[in-house]
């Protein structure tokens, strides 16, 4: 078992197989040229893998895969099936932009994914070029259904911004409810990389909006889940995320890797150790050392809310947010 020098029991490993991106989003990268990291500095799916298992073997319960957009990295099902086939039980999910998801539902479902995250910041072509750079909305939406459709269970992630896409709230969660999926709504991050005209809404804005259409109840919490849960009168429950607000890193309990092998302790700090070196050279005793170093200085909490108003130089496209 992996516990922090804060107690929390660290579980959850987050994997960006690729800083790359076919979107442009305005909250994540909008200037950051059409390049990658050339293949030959990524660490192989079987080098990942190797890593993977001494997560797991360590305590590691709950794997995302991210990016960038990891539907661009070849052969992504394999790696997956890969840790299924070691670990069936272990919670094997994935965040995706869905533009590529149409093709590939059906393949990751096979080879043992089992949940999406997916964005979806409007229902609105035009809104959606502005927001990802490109027309992507039609794609996106055709690879939700494809993936409800071959059984994978979805849910949708929306960072609300006034003056783009606020006014679509309701109609992102009817949508999202409608096809018994979970909306979080996620408050914008601020970071460096991130276009300086974004003005994201604050939870206590989009709760008060909410409020016009629907009855609800806040039920906090959900584990270690960084969502705080609201359960409407009909039952169906939505989340807000609030990196910003006191409690977010309370019950943190992940660790995220890089495709490079940067092992970082939290999302907000540029802090990391490698494991790229150990991994290649098959040293698995110095990669579980670095793993349980990494565990024991993950940081109480992000700087989001302190006073000095910083602004982290993370970029998330290489974390997966």
């Amino acid at each position: 078992m992996l516990i922090d020098s804060y107690e929390r029991v660290v579980d959850y490993l987050r994997i960006s197989v690729t800083e790359r991106c076919n979107f442009r989003c305005q909250y994540c990268m909008p200037e950051k040229p059409f390049s990658w990291v050339p293949k030959e500095n990524l660490l192989t799916f079987e080098e990942l893998f190797l890593f993977v298992k001494v997560a797991i073997d360590e305590g590691i319960k709950k794997i995302r895969i991210t990016g960038g957009e990891p539907l661009l990295r070849e052969d992504l099902d394999k790696f997956i099936k890969m840790i299924y086939d070691y670990a069936p039980d272990i919670d094997l999910a994935m965040t995706t932009n869905a533009y590529l998801l149409k093709s590939t539902a059906q393949k990751l479902r096979d080879a043992g994914l089992k949940r999406l995250n997916v964005s979806i910041d409007t229902l609105k072509p035009e809104v959606a070029l502005a927001i990802a750079g490109k027309d992507v909305l039609q794609n996106v939406l055709e690879g939700v259904n494809e993936a409800l459709a071959v059984g994978l269970k979805v849910k949708v992630n929306m960072v609300p911004m006034k003056n783009m896409n606020a006014d679509e709230i309701v109609d992102v969660l009817e949508y999202s409810k409608k096809r018994g999926m979970t909306i979080r709504f996620i408050e914008y991050m601020e970071n460096k990389y991130a276009s300086k005209e974004i003005s994201g809404l604050k939870s206590d804005e989009l709760l008060s909006m909410l409020r016009e259409h629907y009855e609800f109840v806040d039920e906090g919490y959900d584990g270690a889940s960084p969502s705080r849960y609201y359960k409407m009168s009909d039952g169906y429950r939505f989340g807000i995320i609030e990196p910003y607000g006191d409690d977010f890193c309370k019950q943190c309990n992940r660790i995220r890797l890089t495709a490079e092998g940067q092992l970082i302790p939290c999302l907000y700090f540029d802090e990391a150790l490698s494991i790229a070196k150990s991994i290649k050279e098959g040293d698995i005793v110095a990669a579980s050392e670095v793993l349980r170093e990494v565990v024991r200085t993950k940081p109480e909490k992000n700087r989001w809310g302190g006073e000095d108003g910083e602004v982290s130089t993370r970029a998330f496209y290489e974390t997966g947010g």
